[in-house]
């Protein structure tokens, strides 16, 4: 199979990599190398920077009305070519074609809610705030903005960020990871079709090199990023010590409370879909089911049941329940959480690391992949309950009531998702009030808010106090400005030396 050279864009122009530097893409799958992928070194993200600098001023002084209308030929164009970008996604990353369907929708979702930036982006205003005297706000852009996002979501999560960054205003610079890179390319091509100026939207492929050059250069006013807590943390600190503006959404630990009042089928049905979806590679991903009273007894069968009879297979085919692990390394980083589960006394009920690659479909005998895995008998000491795994785990810890459900997952240091499946309307208030996690579904067990409100989580799971998206969104990419204003015929004579006030 021929590989592809994927390279950087910057200025309107797919650009070849002249780092040197350079790395392999997977198909997962099959373990065949696809593409050979340029990495940026601080010379060409200095080149990019440039390019979105240059492009700035007549970009936001572009009436918001034209920024939303590029917004909405870009809606359309992809609407017009979302099952290309699905398929880009299940080659290097290697989530079900459906699922990487359903990613490209919430993405366009975050397009369709950036078209209304002329709405979004009107001030207050008080007229006579004192005699003679008006006073206003207005939003303006930052300048050049960047993302650094994470191989789990190579189109929905960039989408968090571009559509608002730009419809606001601002330039950007997308780092994606460099494990699926493609789909970063075929964007910027959308967006140029749609009519967007060279220089507004620019592509670096790159590592920690890339990402450390962002950091650092003066003429980035903002970082938005989504991955691992630990990296989250250092994006956050190196960018405010180098005065930008940085929203950082880190790791997770999400817990689905099942009660004993819960419809068990429907919750077989959330555990099973949240847990193994997009092989667990989502910050969202359920990844800890709370059994609270003698509900263990019922679901636990089911669980294994359905854990043993996962459809993991190609994910090109349509009948893939789950597809493979995204990279070997990843693999092999998730087996070694399984062996301490085991080590550490929780019950293994359905081990993953016994799956054959062979039955996922011809050619797959090299993927890089894992069944579901399924533990019992965990507790709140072990590495496998305290630690963010990222793959196809699901542990059951067991409660003996309501009250201790809520405590454990406060106690937590990640605090992005929960969910609590329940009859009862007074639990799902009380869990809803007194859960400190920042996304939070009663009978929902993926709480992935709608474009219009905002993503991000509490604790460790945010670095930073603005979400992603929504008005957080619209707010993080523009800063405010207060305007008060008289006219000379309602200026008295002589100086003023007290601190104004309203008169």
């Amino acid at each position: 199979m021929s590989t592809t050279n994927i390279g950087h864009y910057i200025g309107g122009q797919v650009a070849a990599g002249t780092s040197g530097r350079s790395q392999n893409v997977t198909n997962p799958a099959t373990g065949a190398v696809t593409g050979n992928l340029a990495l940026a070194n601080s010379a060409e993200v200095g080149q990019a920077v440039a390019a979105a600098q240059a492009a700035f001023p007549a970009w936001a002084d572009t009436p918001p009305l034209r920024r939303a209308r590029v917004m909405f030929k870009f809606l359309e164009l992809l609407n017009e070519h979302k099952d290309e970008l699905a398929h880009m996604i299940t080659a290097e990353h290697g989530k079900v074609f459906t699922d990487a369907q359903g990613e490209v929708s919430r993405g366009i979702d975050i397009v369709e809610f950036a078209t209304g930036i002329p709405q979004l982006l009107k001030g207050d205003f008080t007229d006579q705030v004192s005699t003679g005297i008006d006073n206003w706000t207005l939003r303006q852009p930052l300048g050049v903005v960047a993302g650094i996002t994470p191989f789990n979501f190579p189109v929905m999560v960039p989408m968090w960020m571009f559509p608002v960054a730009i419809a606001a205003g601002n330039t950007f610079i997308l780092k994606p990871s460099p494990t699926d890179p493609s789909a970063s390319l075929f964007i910027a091509d959308l967006l140029k079709k749609a009519g967007l100026p060279d220089g507004v939207f620019n592509v670096v492929q790159g590592d920690k090199e890339a990402v450390d050059a962002l950091l650092e250069h003066p003429d980035v006013k903002a970082i938005s990023f989504v991955g691992s807590t630990p990296i989250a943390n250092y994006i956050y600190e190196t960018g405010a010590h180098h005065g930008k503006r940085v929203q950082a959404l880190g790791g997770a630990k999400n817990h689905l409370v099942v009660m004993p009042d819960a419809d068990i089928d429907q919750t077989v049905d959330a555990l099973i879909g949240a847990g193994y979806g997009s092989a667990g590679e989502r910050c969202m991903a359920i990844s800890v089911a709370v059994l609270v009273g003698d509900v263990a007894d019922k679901i636990i069968p089911k669980l294994i049941e359905r854990t043993k009879a996962l459809q993991v297979l190609n994910g090109e085919n349509l009948a893939a329940e789950m597809g493979p692990i995204v990279t070997d390394a990843a693999r092999q980083r998730i087996k070694g959480y399984i062996d301490s589960g085991v080590a550490e006394g929780a019950k293994l009920l359905v081990d993953g690391r016994e799956f054959d690659g062979a039955k996922a479909g011809a050619g797959c005998d090299n993927g890089f992949w894992l069944g579901g895995t399924l533990f019992d008998n965990v507790t709140t000491d072990m590495k496998i309950y305290k630690e963010e795994i990222f793959g196809p785990v699901l542990s059951c810890v067991r409660v003996p009531d309501f009250a201790t459900a809520v405590q454990i997952i406060n106690d937590h240091e990640f605090g992005n998702g929960v969910s609590c499946f329940t009859r009862d309307g007074n639990v799902a208030r009380e869990f809803s009030r007194r859960i400190q996690v920042g996304m939070v579904g009663i009978n929902v067990p993926i709480p992935v808010p709608m474009a219009w409100h905002g993503f991000g989580g509490w604790k460790r799971s945010l670095f930073g106090d603005m979400h992603a998206y929504g008005e957080e969104g619209v707010r993080f990419y523009t800063k405010q400005k207060s305007i008060m204003q008289r006219w000379p015929e309602s200026i008295g004579k002589g100086a003023e030396f007290v601190m104004p006030t309203a008169k």
